[in-house]
C-alpha cells in the first residue's frame, strides 16, 4: 500500500451534506483498513459529523459548500480536514446548561485529546478556514487486529 493516501469530497453546505461526509469518510476508511466497527472509526464519525454540521450551520450561507479531505500517512496517522470558504473561526461558546448546541468543538477537542490527536484550525489562502484532527492510525488498526486474534485464541 502506498505511504500517503487522499481522499476529497466537496458537499453543499446543506444539512443532508453531514451524512454523507460521515459516509465518505468511513467507506474511505475501510478501504485503506480500518475495519467500520473499529473503536477509532466511530470516533472519527463522530468527529466528521461535529466538523461537517459545524461548516453547514455556523458559516451563516456564506460559504455555499465544505470540503471533506482524508489523508492517511504512512499507516501512522490519518488527517481529517474540514474546509469552508467563511473567515470567522470558531469560537467556544459558554455551554448553558439549557443550550442545545454548542458543544460540537468541544467534543471535538475531547475525542482528539483521548486518542492522543491533535486539533489545528488554519486559514486558507482563499480566506476561508480548516479545521482538522490529526489521528493515530495505528490504534485503531491494532485494537481491531487484537479484538479479531482474542476471538481466534478462543475458538
Amino acid at each position: 500500500m502506498a505511504d500517503h493516501l487522499e481522499a476529497s469530497v466537496t458537499l453543499p453546505s446543506d444539512p443532508a451534506s453531514v451524512s454523507a461526509a460521515r459516509a465518505h469518510v468511513v467507506g474511505t476508511l475501510v478501504e485503506w483498513g480500518m475495519p467500520a466497527d473499529a473503536e477509532l472509526s466511530d470516533t472519527v464519525r463522530l468527529i466528521v459529523s461535529e466538523l461537517a454540521t459545524n461548516a453547514v450551520q455556523h458559516t451563516f450561507g456564506q460559504s455555499p459548500t465544505f470540503t471533506v479531505d482524508v489523508v492517511l500517512v504512512r499507516h501512522e496517522r490519518v488527517h481529517i480536514g474540514v474546509t469552508d470558504s467563511h473567515p470567522r473561526f470558531p469560537k467556544r461558546l459558554p455551554a448553558a446548561v439549557q443550550q442545545d448546541n454548542g458543544r460540537g468543538l468541544v467534543i471535538i477537542r475531547c475525542l482528539t485529546a483521548e486518542c492522543g490527536g491533535r486539533l489545528r484550525i488554519r486559514p486558507t489562502r482563499e480566506g476561508g478556514k480548516t479545521v482538522s484532527v490529526d489521528l493515530p492510525w495505528v490504534q485503531g488498526v491494532q485494537a481491531a487486529e487484537a479484538v479479531t486474534a482474542a476471538g481466534q485464541q478462543e475458538s
